[in-house]
Order: structure tokens, then sequence, then C-alpha cells
């Protein structure tokens, strides 16, 4: 087993049966991902729409792609046509051009809702009564092209464990909570994307369905 294939399985090891891995790899190189695909993964996720069209071309089709970084309206015609799951829907103006370039080509799009819970003003996302706001306007009713999954969010750049713990119990609690009532007609939110190469462990044991882990799989 090369150094690669053994970090996958480690990192595997540690997240359980319930919890995906996505392997970002934004600042690698054509042959840094392939490897990683020789490796068995299949799931890779990329946050610069640029960066994730020259990936898409460049590598096997039978990568699952997802766009997991702020992503502008002019941005979203590109991605439409092959990306998986978009995980950082944070506005409604954005769910209304994914859901306008997906009806174009007749698809539904998934994505994801972006939840701010982090202590610092530089991360995107909703608030959760934004949230709560957006999933019970008219306006959101009326996108029929787009299925929301479930729900991503990064914790704050910190050291500190249970502040980590405690913003993803916050993201896993809101999750709970639209499932039981907004979303209960709707089977396919069953997402929480939370989790990074230095916290998937911890987002893991929060409920996280899916982590975002990028160096740990490349360096170690």
């Amino acid at each position: 087993m090369n150094a690669i294939a053994a970090r996958l399985q480690d990192i595997k090891s540690k997240l359980g049966t319930n919890t995906r891995l996505i392997v970002v790899s934004k600042y690698r190189s054509i042959d840094e991902i392939e490897a990683v695909y020789e490796a068995g993964q299949r799931t890779f996720a990329e946050n610069r729409v640029q960066a994730l069209l020259e990936r898409y071309e460049a590598l096997p089709k039978d990568i699952e792609w997802h766009l997991i970084g702020h992503l502008q309206t002019n941005k979203v015609k590109y991605v439409v046509p092959f990306v998986k799951l978009i995980h950082s829907a944070d506005s409604l103006k954005l769910l209304q051009e994914i859901n306008k370039q997906a009806t174009k080509i007749n698809k539904v799009q998934d994505v994801l809702l972006q939840v701010f819970v982090a202590q610092e003003e530089t991360k995107f996302g909703l608030e959760p009564s934004e949230v709560k706001a957006l999933l019970a306007s008219a306006e959101f009713q009326e996108l029929l092209n787009i299925r929301v999954c479930g729900l991503m969010a990064m914790a704050s750049n910190t050291a500190d464990t249970e502040q980590i713990k405690q913003e993803f119990s916050a993201v896993a609690d809101l999750f709970e909570e639209l499932k039981s009532g907004f979303m209960k007609q709707n089977q396919a939110f069953t997402e929480l994307s939370i989790g990074m190469s230095g916290d998937f462990a911890i987002a893991a044991a929060c409920g996280s369905t899916m982590v975002r882990v990028g160096s740990k799989v490349f360096e170690g």
C-alpha cells in the first residue's frame, strides 16, 4: 500500500460508516489528484470555479465533483452542467441563478445551504434564522430545479476543540430541527457537510455525513 492509500484508509477509519470523505483538491496538480484517484477515491471538491473546470476537463469522467467555495452568480452556468453537489449556497439570489441554469438543461441541481456559525467575519453563510426565513419564503417554493440536500458549515479557525465542537453541534441541531420541520417532506435532506483536515474527527462525532479533507490526504 502506498502512502496516499494508507492516509485515505487512516482517515476513513476515523470516520465510521455514516461519514463520506470528500477529498479537497485545491492547489494540487493533476498528477497529485490522479494519485489519489488511483488509490480508489472518486469524490473530489474544489473551491474555485476555474480550477474546477480545468480539473474536470483533465481528469477521468467518473469523478464526482463538488463545489465547496463561495460561488458568484455569474459563474453558476459553468458548473451546473457537471457538478454533483454545490455545498455553498448562501443566498436566495444564488439559489435562483442555480435554479435558472439547471432548468435550462433539464437538471435538478443538488445543493447544501451554507450556515455561518464561526467566530470570524471572513466566513460566508446564512445565519440560522436566515435559513428558516429562506425556506419559508414564497420565492424559495418556486425553485423547482434545485434540491436542498442539507447544510454545510465551517468552524472557527481555532485550536480550541471545545469551541469547534459547540459550533458543529449548533449546525447539527439546526439540521435536525429542519429535518423534522421545514424539510419533513424532503427525503433528500440527509447531508451535513462539516469538518476539514484539522477537525474532521470532531465533525464525525457531531453527526457529519461528509468531511472535506485536503492536506491530510496529500501531505499526511
